[in-house]
């Protein structure tokens, strides 16, 4: 799952994986999991290590049931070497791979972002406008093949265009 904050990714990721029989690995999960909130760093060095932890598990799930899709969660994936980082596990284990960019408007995004940040529903405590505009700004092209959902639509259409994606 690829894309800005607050563009939809965990919730499209959810959905998925609750019509496919798969399972979301999150970033944000796991770093909650692995450090105290004092230990806490929203860097590039904690969320690179975080994601090897995704992957690794990733890999022991894939060898158990190498037909289940695994959803990655929590990475924007806006550097090039974080998408291929993902590629690589995933050709080690011979398996297939599809980018799911989500997109929105700006406004839905910020809706969206202070919507969850009113609650703290979501995990990842750095997670704001500034964040967003700091992403979008060095955020790198996909040049691969990817399947580009908008998820400001309605939510069943970027559902069933995800579904086809992965058909």
């Amino acid at each position: 799952m690829a894309g800005l904050p607050g563009t939809g990714k965990t919730t499209l990721a959810r959905e998925l994986a609750n019509r496919t029989a798969g399972r979301v690995l999150s970033k944000d999960e796991i770093r909650r999991a692995l450090f105290p909130a004092d230990e806490i760093e929203f860097t590039s060095r904690q969320d690179d290590f975080c994601l090897q932890v995704m992957l690794e598990t990733a890999m022991y799930l894939v060898r158990q049931n190498p037909q289940r899709f695994l959803f990655l969660d929590g990475r924007t994936f806006s550097r090039r070497y974080q998408i291929e980082n993902v590629i690589n596990a995933a050709a080690s284990l011979h398996q297939p791979w599809r980018i799911l960019e989500c997109v929105c408007s700006e406004q839905t995004a910020k809706r969206r972002i202070e919507e969850q940040a009113g609650t703290g529903e979501h995990p990842a405590g750095n997670r704001d406008w500034r964040l967003y505009l700091r992403v979008k700004e060095r955020f790198e092209a996909i040049t691969l093949p990817k399947v580009v959902i908008d998820t400001g639509q309605a939510q069943g259409k970027s559902l069933e265009r995800a579904l086809d994606a992965l058909r």
